[in-house]
């Protein structure tokens, strides 16, 4: 269980190490485009504001890493925190901005979760 765990928390990593990519590299292109739905005018415009969201992706990536490399118990107090926080940035963005981010977000960082707190 603890190798499922594992795959999950650094898969759920991965996914926001994408989504970084998206909002503060690619958002005026094609690919951050199709994510966003927006014009080119209108991904101008926001795309400041995407880069921060993007960073903050970036930094749950980097939490989850850093839980996969830790030792325990700091390593599973890490990995709990952070899925914690996909969860709830998931869960917010799927009520307020865009229900696919139920299903992109906060279905994997549930699974991951779950699978975390199962292992141990």
């Amino acid at each position: 269980m603890q190798t499922t765990a594992n795959v999950l928390v650094g898969l759920v990593a991965a996914l926001h190490l994408y989504i970084l990519v998206l909002e503060m590299f690619l958002w005026e292109k094609k690919p951050g485009r199709e994510l966003s739905g927006f014009d080119a005018a209108l991904a101008r415009a926001t795309a400041p504001l995407a880069a921060n969201q993007g960073l903050y992706n970036g930094f749950l990536a980097a939490g989850l890493v850093w839980g996969l490399i830790a030792g325990d118990p700091t390593g599973f107090r890490v990995q709990v925190f952070f899925l914690a926080c996909v969860v709830i940035a998931g869960l917010y963005g799927g009520f307020t901005a865009n229900r696919r981010i139920l299903v992109a977000q906060a279905l994997p960082g549930t699974l991951a979760l779950a699978a975390v707190l199962l292992a141990r």
